[in-house]
């Protein structure tokens, strides 16, 4: 396995977002997981750090927003994005105070998150 492949974890509970994401980030070229329980995706976290994290926000179990505090105490450079339907100015604001690298409102065109998960990634390669 190459290690200079940008490893990416999608965690979304609607499986539509990882549907439409996970096949057209692969074609660029990064290795991609994606889950829509957090108990799943705070399992493999567990066991596997990743570059890059996108998750959601609301969701049944553990929220997003616990979820990637969990994964920014766990592996500080990992970079998350956080994308949600209920994009409030109060939890973009709360995001990033928490480390995020940045905030996507839904619905987001392919491109939008193709092109910040491209900045995470230079920002990774230059730290």
């Amino acid at each position: 396995m190459e290690n200079n492949q940008t490893s990416i974890l999608i965690l979304d509970d609607e499986p539509i977002v990882s549907k439409r994401l996970r096949p057209s980030l692969e074609k660029k070229g990064y290795k991609v997981e994606a889950f829509t329980t957090s108990k799943e995706a705070l399992e493999r976290i567990e066991e596997h750090e990743f570059d890059i994290v996108v998750t959601d926000l609301k969701m049944e179990g553990v929220d997003g927003m616990q979820f990637l505090t969990l994964v920014k105490e766990k592996y500080p450079d990992t970079e998350v994005i956080v994308i949600t339907g209920f994009a409030t100015m109060a939890t973009a604001k709360e995001s990033f105070t928490k480390g995020v690298f940045d905030f996507l409102a839904k619905p987001f065109k392919l491109g939008e998150i193709a092109e910040v998960i491209a900045r995470a990634e230079a920002k990774r390669k230059r730290n």
